[in-house]
């Protein structure tokens, strides 16, 4: 279940920073290097999938847009459904919506009301990053809101110094890969 060094730097070494992006002063964690690097990208959903496998999980919900990309392979990979947690808007039918601050604002994400048909689904929330924590906390209350038993919150890439992670935690247990 736990990765190696070796591992680890693979795939911490295959996600390049893009400074000043997508403003200045900001160091962007940019995973569509990881994405095309075969070997790392493949021990990641590897070691996602030997950790996973066990939790009798129905569903893998994904933070949109990136955590689609972790979770729908992922849900592929152990046999369950997936259901996108989106920016709002871009859900057709009857939605819940959750709104959550920026430090310039306000932004809302939302998830279908009928998302998981099974009553008390065990649900798996994933994504690539965690900095403040404002959308996966969203997100969490959404699955929540909508009586789904949420196991456990993922991501990729743990930005500590901005301790999002302990926002979400109140909902979930917290995992995550990597930490910076």
């Amino acid at each position: 279940m736990s990765l190696t060094q070796e591992q680890k730097d693979l795939i911490f070494n295959s996600i390049r920073d893009i400074k000043d992006f997508p403003k200045e002063g900001i160091i962007f964690k940019d995973i569509t290097t990881l994405l095309n690097n075969k070997e790392a990208y493949q021990a990641l959903m590897n070691h996602f999938e030997e950790r996973y496998k066990s939790y009798n999980l129905d569903y893998i919900a994904g933070i949109d847009s990136r955590g689609f990309i972790f979770g729908a392979a992922l849900a592929d990979r152990l046999g369950i459904g997936f259901v996108p947690v989106r920016k709002k808007g871009k859900l057709p039918g009857t939605t819940v919506c959750e709104k959550y601050e920026l430090e310039y604002g306000f932004d809302e994400v939302e998830i279908h009301l009928d998302a998981f048909p099974i009553k008390d689904a065990r649900v798996l929330l994933i994504d690539d990053l965690i900095a403040t924590g404002g959308t996966a906390n969203a997100a969490a209350k959404l699955i929540k809101h909508v009586n789904a038993n949420l196991v456990e919150v993922c991501f990729l890439l743990n930005l500590k110094f901005l301790s999002g992670d302990k926002k979400v935690a109140e909902h979930a247990p917290v995992y995550s890969v990597l930490e910076i």
